[in-house]
């Protein structure tokens, strides 16, 4: 005897043991579950059941009790049949790629949503599911640091990945949303080491401009250090420029610049979060070794490697010792530490914000710029301008449930 393929879909309000109840019936019946899925807003449940039974008197029988114990347990319940040709199809659409498209934002829009979306449809994809990674917010309390964040499952194939994801950039930018587009592939769930910048990613100032206004140069080591953050000159040739500039100012100054460093919102929650999950953290920096190490003593990280500062008689020589530490060797520090840790390089995450950072944002398995100047984001696989530097666990996956089991 032939079989039927159903779909079963029920709405209503959720209540416990609603889902136990309506297997039961299928389960007396002996029908086979090929497929469930369930979501929940605002106490209202949407429950899908693909299911296959024994044509005839079952079928029937089984339809018959489910619509009776949908009316006994206040919901909806709606039949759709679906034919062998078309399960089948849907059955080998699951090789196609798979993608995670994540939305960010202060808040999101409906129109926001929209765009995103509007692009996935032009390339044909389809979407499984879309889960909010944020908790709700109240539109009563004020909220000090208001941050919303989707994940959207996407399946199909893609002729051209470079064209979508200027596509995304383009909404980034008109609309004030960050999107990030990455495969769904076993490196993106099993990343383990995250490497940071230091100046204006993981602290808001670039350090030695704020040495240089206590050297009395302030004004002349910012236009350099923007020249370079754009990457209008060489990074080696502008810190060995600054570096002179700064000679001559006393090393006693350090320690009051560290202990005032403006950490970046989100931040530690990043860090804590990763920490308890076992990732290794690292500071890979332009900046200075002084105050990469206070930091991973503030924060708790693994790994630092900065420029050295040269000092005698208690005073900055102008000079650095060892070699410089600009985008190359961020790099190479990067493929170090992965390997140290043997970690594969596509489970690395790095994320900085100027020029010097492209090399190791571009060799890692996932580059995120952050709040980076607009060159800097052209060239980076994901951005981050709109939220905090937490804004990294969203496109990890994480729900703010996981992170908040941590604080």
């Amino acid at each position: 005897m032939a079989n039927d393929i159903i779909l079963l879909n029920i709405s209503g309000q959720d209540k416990p043991g609603l889902t136990s109840s309506l297997t039961s019936v299928l389960a007396e019946y002996g029908a086979k579950v090929l497929d469930i899925g369930q979501a929940n807003i605002h106490d209202t449940l949407s429950l899908g059941i693909l299911f296959e039974i024994k044509s005839g008197a079952k079928s029937a029988a089984v339809l018959k009790d489910i619509l009776f114990k949908a009316y006994e347990l206040g919901i909806t319940a709606k039949f759709t049949p679906i034919t062998l040709e078309n399960y089948e199809k849907w059955v080998s659409s699951q090789g196609k790629d798979r993608y995670i498209v994540t939305i960010l934002g202060e808040k999101l829009a409906a129109e926001q949503i929209s765009e995103v979306t509007k692009v996935i449809s032009e390339k044909n994809l389809n979407i499984d599911s879309i889960k909010r990674l944020t908790g709700r917010l109240s539109l009563v309390k004020p909220v000090e640091y208001p941050r919303a964040s989707i994940q959207l499952s996407i399946r199909g194939v893609i002729d051209d990945k470079a064209e979508m994801t200027a596509k995304f950039m383009e909404i980034s930018r008109e609309l004030d949303v960050d999107i990030a587009f990455q495969e769904d592939n076993i490196y993106r769930r099993n990343r383990r080491l995250v490497c940071f910048d230091m100046d204006s990613t993981l602290i808001q100032t670039e350090v030695i401009d704020e040495l240089a206004e206590l050297a009395g140069v302030g004004d002349e080591v910012k236009a350099i250090t923007e020249s370079a953050m754009q990457g209008e000159i060489d990074f080696t040739e502008s810190f060995k420029r600054r570096m002179k500039l700064l000679k001559g100012l006393s090393e006693d100054v350090l320690h009051d610049v560290a202990i005032n460093l403006p950490i970046t919102k989100g931040a530690k929650r990043l860090i804590d979060t990763l920490k308890s999950y076992g990732f290794k953290t690292a500071i890979l920096s332009g900046g200075f070794t002084y105050f990469g190490h206070y930091l991973k003593e503030e924060l708790g990280m693994d790994y630092v490697y900065a420029n050295q500062l040269e000092i005698k008689d208690g005073v900055l020589t102008g000079g650095y010792l060892g070699d410089i530490v600009d985008g190359n060797k961020k790099a190479e520090y990067l493929k170090e530490i992965a390997r140290n840790e043997e970690i594969d390089i596509s489970q690395t995450i790095a994320v900085g914000d100027g020029a010097n950072d492209l090399p190791m944002l571009n060799l890692a398995g996932l580059g995120i710029a952050f709040h980076a100047k607009p060159t800097v984001k052209d060239n980076a696989q994901s951005s981050i301008s709109s939220i905090g530097l937490d804004g990294v666990l969203y496109l990890l996956g994480y729900h703010d449930r996981h992170i908040d089991l941590i604080e």
